[in-house]
C-alpha cells in the first residue's frame, strides 16, 4: 500500500496542499460510499442523513444524502463532490477531483444535485465573499474530521481500515485510517493560515 505522509502537510505550498487535499477528498468520498453499503446497515442513515432516491428520469444517478446540522447548516454528499451550507454565510461546493471551493450565496439547494448542473451558480469567491467562503470551507473540513473520529469511536478503526483495503489498488496513495482525521485537521489549519497571510 502506498501511504501518504502527514509529516510534510504543514509546510507545503498551496499547489501541493491542493494535490493532497484532492487525494484525501477522493478517498473520503469512497469511504462515504462504503459506509452506505456497510454490511451491518447504511451508516449514513443510522447517523441521521436523509436519503433522496433518484427520480425515474434520473435512474442512472445514485441517491443524494443530506444531513441537517445545528445552527441552520447542512451537508450534502455526492460521488462528484460535497456541498456545505450555512444560512449565515452561504454555501460551498468542493468538487471531488479539484478541491477548489466554489462559493454560492445560497446556503440550501433548491433541488437534489443529481449532477453538477443541478447546483446553484457557483464561482470563485469575490474579495468581499472570500472570508465567508473560507469560513464555510473550514466548517466543512472540521465536519469531515469529526465524522472520521466518530467512525473510529463507534465502529472501530478496523472497520475503516477494511474499507481502505478495498480502495487501495496499488496505484493510489492511501491515507491510513488512523491518520485521516488528523490529515483533515492539518488541511484546515493550512487553509486558515493561507487565508490569514
Amino acid at each position: 500500500m502506498s501511504v501518504a505522509s502527514l509529516a510534510d502537510y504543514h509546510q507545503c505550498s498551496a499547489a501541493e496542499l491542493k494535490k493532497r487535499a484532492v487525494k484525501l477528498l477522493s478517498q473520503q468520498i469512497w469511504c462515504w460510499g462504503r459506509d452506505i453499503l456497510r454490511p451491518d446497515g447504511n451508516w449514513l442513515i443510522e447517523i441521521g442523513f436523509q436519503r433522496t432516491k433518484a427520480p425515474e428520469n434520473r435512474e442512472s444517478c445514485s441517491s443524494v444524502y443530506t444531513l441537517e446540522l445545528p445552527e441552520n447548516r447542512r451537508v450534502v454528499l455526492r460521488g462528484f463532490g460535497v456541498f456545505f451550507g450555512d444560512d449565515r454565510l452561504g454555501g460551498v461546493f468542493l468538487p471531488r477531483f479539484e478541491f477548489g471551493p466554489k462559493y454560492t450565496t445560497h446556503s440550501a439547494l433548491e433541488c437534489p444535485p443529481w449532477s453538477e448542473a443541478d447546483l446553484p451558480k457557483l464561482s470563485a469567491p469575490s474579495d468581499a465573499q472570500r472570508s465567508a467562503c473560507t469560513s464555510i470551507t473550514l466548517e466543512l473540513i472540521d465536519w469531515i474530521r469529526r465524522y472520521e473520529l466518530n467512525i473510529v469511536e463507534r465502529l472501530g478503526i478496523e472497520y475503516r481500515q477494511s474499507v481502505l483495503l478495498a480502495w487501495e489498488n496499488g496505484k493510489r496513495q492511501v491515507m491510513p485510517a488512523e491518520e485521516m482525521p488528523r490529515a483533515w485537521g492539518m488541511i484546515g489549519v493550512a487553509i486558515a493560515e493561507m487565508s490569514d497571510s
